[in-house]
């Protein structure tokens, strides 16, 4: 390999270290947002070596694992917990946890979101207004196609102090997931049994 390319692949990995700190400091999860700040912060703006989003997402893995070992997983059990529960109330309308809650790079700043599917938005409304949940609508923006984005409602509510988002996909809707932001590739989506068997198998240390 030519010094030239190492030079580049040494770049990539100084620019998605710091833009993984970037993220873990904002709360954010806006990795075009934080690597070009990395660039600023390392005086390489104009730089064309800017890392993927998955080479952000492995760099703030590593750094979870060195820096966060004694909390990040306890943060992560408690998130997955709840989107449980969550999932388990809106059983009837077949809800699929994905984002990094499900990926495992979660932290305190960090929203469950909810996949589910309803044949109208009312359902939804009447649901949540039986239980006297409060709750704030929304869009969300999803990409099915590379070149095709539709917006969805979303729901915002808090249930066992964590905020969740849920997105409401139509009966009549696509089946096939949407593509994740992180690798344009189908989003990863965890079902009921799929969380419990995720719960069951993770190892946590015990919180101080």
């Amino acid at each position: 390999m030519s010094n030239r390319n190492i030079k580049a692949q040494q770049m990539r990995l100084r620019l998605a270290q710091e833009a993984a700190q970037i993220l873990l400091q904002n709360g954010s999860r806006d990795y075009y947002a934080a690597k070009h700040k990395a660039a600023l912060h390392l005086g390489a703006a104009d730089t064309r070596n800017m890392p993927s989003n998955t080479e952000i997402e492995s760099a703030l893995q590593e750094y979870q694992r060195i820096f966060r070992a004694d909390r990040q997983p306890v943060e992560l059990r408690r998130l997955r917990e709840a989107a449980l529960h969550a999932m388990q109330f809106f059983r009837d309308f077949n809800p699929r946890l994905v984002g990094s809650v499900l990926r495992g790079t979660a932290d305190e700043h960090s929203v469950v979101t909810l996949h589910v599917i309803a044949a109208t938005v009312e359902e939804i409304d009447l649901f949540l207004l039986h239980y006297n949940i409060p709750f704030e609508m929304g869009e969300k923006r999803v990409r099915f196609q590379a070149d095709v984005m539709q917006s969805l409602p979303v729901y915002r509510f808090v249930a066992e102090e964590v905020p969740i988002e849920m997105v409401i996909f139509p009966q009549d809707g696509p089946r096939q997931p949407p593509l994740s932001p992180l690798d344009s590739k189908p989003m990863p989506r965890a079902d009921i049994q799929a969380l419990e068997k995720l719960l069951q198998t993770e190892q946590v240390p015990h919180p101080p």
